[in-house]
């Protein structure tokens, strides 16, 4: 087996995915931590070394991965994704980038590259945008045309709320997340009592009709995106396939090591 097999193998080992994982996991902790000022007057010293052995085992991945893959690493959107984290990190956050010290929280989202099941909801996600860009366009629209209506309307009565578009605009997209809206029905329903019509149409049109085609649209590509139980045992069996090749490759290898290629003769009983 050429040594850049090897170096795949041992790669795609599950135990070598599994401790990526956790060192992944324990880097975001410790970065986690040493937000707290008391966590780095007692321990800054071993979280800044824990997440400089991190970086060195991230950096030591991504450079063993573009050794056994080569050319076929920069066709996967991930190594590229995992390559522009660990550049980042890479980077001294000093002086003009001391910004990228926020930043290195960004390595934790290398879990959607290493973790399938989140591999293929974020490829989900990707997958739905094209359905999902006819909705937002409706859903702009609708606030646009509300904020107009708004702003005619109870401008005068809700300055603070509605004096100008932009203001209502924020003051609607406030009230579709729900957020305290029935106090600013309160106060335009003192002056105009039929005002509750329009809250309660435009919240019915934002948020259960708007906001549940995004949920229908995102559930429908992630329906789509979740291998079949045939798909499941299909990718099982050709992960054994490739285990069993490389363990004959290897005993090929031997073989063919041996002087003039010959095999040992086995012994038959008399």
């Amino acid at each position: 087996m050429a040594p850049h097999e090897r170096v795949r193998s041992v790669l795609e080992n599950r135990l070598t995915q599994r401790a990526i994982i956790a060192v992944i996991v324990v880097n975001a902790v410790t970065i986690g931590c040493e937000t707290s000022s008391a966590l780095m007057d007692r321990a800054g010293g071993f979280l800044h070394v824990v997440d400089r052995v991190a970086l060195g085992i991230f950096a030591l991945e991504l450079a063993a991965r573009l050794y056994a893959y080569r050319g076929a690493f920069f066709k996967d959107p991930w190594n590229w994704f995992d390559a522009v984290i660990v550049t980042l990190a890479l980077i001294p956050a000093s002086g003009p980038t001391s910004i990228l010290r926020a930043l290195r929280i960004l390595r934790a989202l290398r879990l959607l590259s290493v973790v399938p099941s989140m591999r293929r909801v974020v490829s989900a996600l990707l997958a739905a945008v094209p359905g999902m860009a006819s909705i937002i366009g409706l859903l702009v629209l609708l606030i646009y045309i509300a904020a107009v209506i708004a702003t005619k309307l109870f401008g005068g009565i809700a300055p603070e709320r509605f004096d100008e578009l932009p203001r209502s605009l924020f003051t609607l997209f406030q009230i579709m997340t729900g957020d305290d809206w029935g106090s600013t029905a309160q106060a335009v329903m003192e002056q105009k009592p039929w005002a509750w019509i329009f809250f309660i149409v435009y919240i019915l049109m934002s948020t259960f009709v708007a906001l549940n085609l995004f949920i229908a649209v995102v559930v429908n590509a992630m329906n789509d995106a979740e291998p079949s139980p045939s798909e499941n045992r299909a990718e099982a069996e050709l992960r054994e396939l490739k285990q069993d090749m490389a363990v004959l490759n290897a005993k090929l290898d031997r073989l063919l090591a041996r002087p003039n290629g010959h095999q040992p003769r086995s012994r038959t009983p008399a």
